[in-house]
């Protein structure tokens, strides 16, 4: 790829693309002209980084690229210029920072993070804030999200869009400063995807809520489990709320099945202790098994068991379902029959939570065999334990 470069250094290639991005933000009369510029900058930079089907680029030639990029802050202006930019521009705008953060130099260690995703976390997280941000804009969502779901593959890039809590034109945190302990406002660009679902466009809802599955799934161990339980009734109350009682089918459908693979990942088991001990949670899902869309009602079915199924019910929720328990128990065998013979899986656990609820006495819980508190010592949901007299207050029937 050399031949690209022949009459300027990368270093000037770079430079001089910085300064036509940087024009996009001002009052310019010749706004299509200077389009006209940026797409050629553009592409020539997509072409040196990416290759053609002809010929792929030199790993000497990208590394060098990758540095000028870094060097002029390029990256951050291009996630921040997506808005103003046209279709095409954009499209490679997205192709230069996607190969740009999976590009590895020749001997980097396996476990070394690229240098472009080294620079984003620890020196211009602003670059990942604004990625996020393209969700406010129906233009750049599906641009933007492409690239945040290639960098969430590294934990540190997931970690500074959970752990941020700055607001719009602040400093964004660095991933060597965060603080797991520190509970959260709500207020950073993480909370944002509860907007960006709920209220963006059909194509910006369904693009974020991939973003936002990708932010808590991928890192569960290492990442995700410490933070949900660190911020357990705010995430949850949040959760439940904005997502699964949405209005929108698609993304009430899809969080109710999020949330059943987050409580059945068994390093989520902290987690899910924690949620199954609510009885709130427990009405929620109760109620959500009468939705009139079959496809709720099957996903709500594959949370609710784990209220059933839980051996160390709290006594409140026993409660619950003991004071349900003839409703559900005329309720349940009939209970999306049309699944039955398809779904084995389905049939043979409605029967299990049919005589689990039948045989059910009300009993003083155990302890957990791993107490949430423990595993999260910050998380205030799981430091408060059951109050014996609060449970003995009737519970309101949920109308079956």
């Amino acid at each position: 790829m050399a031949f690209l470069f022949r009459s300027k250094a990368k270093s000037d290639i770079t430079k001089s693309t910085k300064e036509l991005l940087l024009k996009l933000w001002d009052d310019n009369p010749l706004m299509d002209n200077l389009h006209d510029d940026v797409a050629k900058a553009l592409k020539q930079i997509r072409v040196a980084i990416q290759g053609t089907q002809e010929a792929d680029p030199s790993p000497e030639e990208v590394a060098r690229l990758v540095e000028s990029l870094i060097d002029e802050d390029l990256l951050y202006l291009l996630a921040k210029s997506m808005p103003r930019m046209p279709f095409m521009p954009r499209k490679d705008a997205q192709g230069i920072l996607s190969c740009a953060i999976r590009f590895k130099p020749v001997g980097l260690g396996a476990t070394a993070l690229p240098p472009v995703i080294a620079h984003m976390v620890n020196e211009r997280p602003e670059t990942i804030n604004q990625l996020c941000r393209g969700y406010e804009s129906r233009e750049t969502a599906m641009q933007c999200g492409m690239v945040l779901r290639e960098a969430l593959r590294h934990r540190d890039v997931a970690a500074v869009i959970l752990y941020d809590q700055s607001t719009n034109g602040q400093n964004v945190i660095r991933a060597n400063r965060i603080d797991v302990n520190v509970h959260q406002n709500g207020l950073g660009i993480f909370w944002q995807f509860f907007e960006y679902i709920e209220k963006g466009a059909f194509e910006v809802s369904a693009d974020a809520f991939n973003t936002f599955r990708e932010i808590l799934i991928s890192h569960v161990k290492s990442l995700t489990t410490h933070y949900l339980m660190t911020n357990f009734d705010l995430f949850f109350h949040k959760y439940n709320t904005v997502l699964v009682q949405s209005e929108s089918y698609v993304t009430k459908r899809q969080s109710i099945k999020l949330l059943g693979e987050i409580l059945l990942d068994r390093a989520n088991y902290a987690v899910m202790i924690a949620y199954v001990d609510k009885g709130d949670h427990l009405k929620l899902f109760m109620n959500l098994l009468r939705d009139y869309r079959k496809m709720v009602q099957y996903e709500s079915f594959h949370v609710f068991k784990v209220f059933v199924a839980n051996p160390r019910k709290s006594l409140e929720v026993q409660k619950i379902l003991m004071a349900n328990r003839v409703k559900l128990l005329n309720f349940l065998p009939t209970f999306l029959d049309d699944r039955n013979e398809e779904d084995t899986q389905f049939h043979d656990e409605k029967h299990y939570l049919i005589k689990h609820i039948g045989e059910m006495t009300v009993s003083k819980p155990t302890q957990p065999a791993v107490d949430p508190a423990e595993a999260s010592p910050s998380c205030d949901a799981a430091q408060d334990q059951q109050d014996p007299q609060k449970s003995e207050e009737p519970q309101d029937l949920i109308q079956l």
